[in-house]
């Protein structure tokens, strides 16, 4: 064989490497929150009044957002954002969107009922479950979460607002954080997908 075939079948087969390389969907770097302790165990309640623990998702990927019911702007747009942007990773990739499951969880009890919770993890799917607990229970799971929360003054008719992290979690299988979601970014959940699908595999 010349030296110039050679050098050419090399050629080919490098070239080949690199293409089937390129089309993998295999991070190219560890996840951000590679070490991070973030996350726990806890023990909540769900809509339908039945109690939940962090393990009973064991083997499932996770995405957790902390919020509340009665927010009257950024969690609704968060989690809109969140759940359009899960959907299109389901419509993409529907076998590996199965092993994720979308969390809430209300960073207002004494007001987010399981009932409140329910009717609001509603409105942005099926998929989307919504947990809440005592004052203690979640003051417990924020903490694990490093999710910062303080409950506002109340206005005169009663109401408040509750001040709180903004961020949306990624966790593997066993229960380790992978990365932040940006549910803060203004699209139709596209920079959401792009990230369930860089991690999610």
């Amino acid at each position: 064989m010349s030296r110039a075939l050679h050098a050419r079948i090399f050629t080919v087969i490098a070239t080949a490497a690199l293409l089937v390389s390129g089309c993998s969907q295999q991070p190219t770097a560890p996840p951000p929150l590679e070490g991070a302790t973030i996350g726990g165990p806890f023990e909540l309640i769900d809509q339908n009044g039945e109690t939940v623990r962090w393990s009973d998702f064991d083997g499932k990927y996770r995405i957790v957002y902390f919020g509340y019911a009665y927010c009257p702007d950024v969690c609704p747009f968060d989690v809109q954002r969140m759940m359009l942007g899960y959907n299109r990773f389901a419509e993409a990739e529907p076998e590996l969107a199965a092993q994720v499951q979308p969390i809430f969880i209300t960073v207002d009890p004494e007001r987010d009922t399981p009932e409140v919770v329910g009717k609001f993890t509603s409105n942005f799917s099926e998929d989307l479950i919504g947990l809440t607990g005592t004052p203690e229970q979640i003051a417990a799971t924020a903490k694990a979460f490093a999710i910062y929360y303080e409950k506002g003054e109340p206005n005169e008719t009663g109401g408040y607002l509750v001040d709180h992290s903004r961020a949306a979690y990624l966790f593997d299988p066993e229960g380790k954080p992978i990365a932040l979601l940006p549910v803060e970014v203004a699209d139709q959940g596209d920079a959401v997908a792009a990230e369930l699908e860089k991690w999610v595999q």
